[in-house]
């Protein structure tokens, strides 16, 4: 098997109602290809679609907050209204205009399918999208980025009962596909350099069929 994640070209400052499939079309050297898997920054979809905040980034962080999870001096930890956990309950300050603030996509599953539809018809091609986010992970250090919005791929492999190499049955292992597309993918992003997308081929096989969306990242949050 052979797996190549490229990232895609550079990006104009992103602002609402921009067209996002547009200029990521553009922005592609060969454009997609069947089984393709796009994976762009939450930030690139939450700019196009007016979540860019001219307010105080302390109230949107209240705001965003269904939970929170932890505290220490000026960072809080919390739950979105996603069941996502993340610092400042993923609204974040870098890379926006002075005074703004970038909160995260109403609906990171609907902004996903809403870019596979747009890439379909526009295309023809039948391309899986995966939206991304930056997290850190517990009793770890560093960040890493993760699936927030899946369409097009099973964002699970339930692995459950089939044998391991000794012919024993596997019981909970259940590799989070779309986690492990995000990441790969944030070894060639730069978002700082306006390049907040990246294309990963040779998981044609893992890619739904044209029109089926499946579950989305949701099915990645714990209940």
């Amino acid at each position: 098997m052979r797996l190549t994640v490229q990232a895609l070209g550079v990006l104009p400052d992103l602002a609402a109602g921009d067209d996002l499939v547009d200029l990521l079309l553009a922005a592609w050297p060969d454009g997609p290809l069947d089984g393709d898997v796009l994976v762009v920054s939450s930030k690139a979809v939450a700019k196009v679609e007016g979540r860019t905040l001219r307010a105080d980034r302390d109230d949107v962080v209240a705001a965003e907050t269904d939970r929170e999870v932890a505290r220490r001096g000026d960072l809080r930890v919390a739950r979105t209204r996603h069941g996502l956990v993340l610092a400042a309950a993923g609204v974040d300050e870098s890379n926006t205009a002075a005074g703004t603030v970038v909160a995260l996509p109403l609906d990171p599953d609907a902004s996903a399918r809403g870019l596979r539809s747009e890439l379909a018809t526009r295309t023809g091609r039948n391309v899986a999208v995966v939206v991304t986010d930056t997290a850190g992970r517990p009793w770890r250090t560093g960040q890493t980025d993760i699936a927030i919005g899946v369409a097009g791929l099973e964002p699970l492999r339930d692995l459950a009962g089939e044998p391991d190499a000794w012919g024993r049955p596997l019981v909970v292992t259940a590799p989070a596909v779309a986690d492990e597309l995000a990441g790969s993918a944030g070894l060639v992003l730069a978002k700082a350099a306006r390049t907040p997308g990246a294309v990963v081929s040779g998981l044609a096989r893992l890619v739904l069929p044209p029109g089926e969306h499946g579950p989305g990242a949701a099915a990645l949050v714990r209940p």
